[in-house]
């Protein structure tokens, strides 16, 4: 009987572990989602007279709004920068790498516990059929 509880309390973490694993791949998602919009949304900014100015989306452009904003005053590039967008990219890869390593950890460990049951079962089967063919 220890062994079972064990068994179940050992499944029991290995799904906790994938489920941990599975909330940091959605936080890298969103991550990588909010990247996506950093770098694909047009947006405005307001302009030292008080007045608003289109920016072009900064992965749409070239040499658009984006990029020569502080040479015609409306400082678009400062607003939406790249290192901003890729500080967010950058964050979201240790996050997808510990999440996709907890997934893997949970599912390997839930499986190869699943196939010890298997085995066990098997095993004793085989040996309850061994004891009725020698009687």
């Amino acid at each position: 009987m220890r062994s079972r509880d064990y068994d179940y309390e050992f499944r029991e973490q290995a799904s906790r572990i994938r489920a941990w694993g599975v909330l940091l791949l959605v936080v890298a998602g969103l991550l990588w989602g909010w990247c996506a919009i950093l770098l694909t949304t047009e947006y405005s900014i307001e302009t030292r007279s008080g007045h608003e100015a289109e920016c072009a989306a900064r992965l749409f452009t070239d040499r658009g709004t984006a990029n020569e904003g502080v040479y015609r005053g409306d400082y678009c590039a400062d607003e939406r920068d790249w290192p901003e967008a890729l500080a967010v990219l950058g964050l979201s890869i240790p996050v997808a790498l510990v999440g996709t390593a907890l997934v893997t950890t949970g599912s390997v460990s839930r499986r190869m516990s699943g196939h010890a049951q298997a085995m066990r079962e098997l095993d004793r089967l085989a040996d309850r059929s061994d004891r009725q063919t020698e009687s």
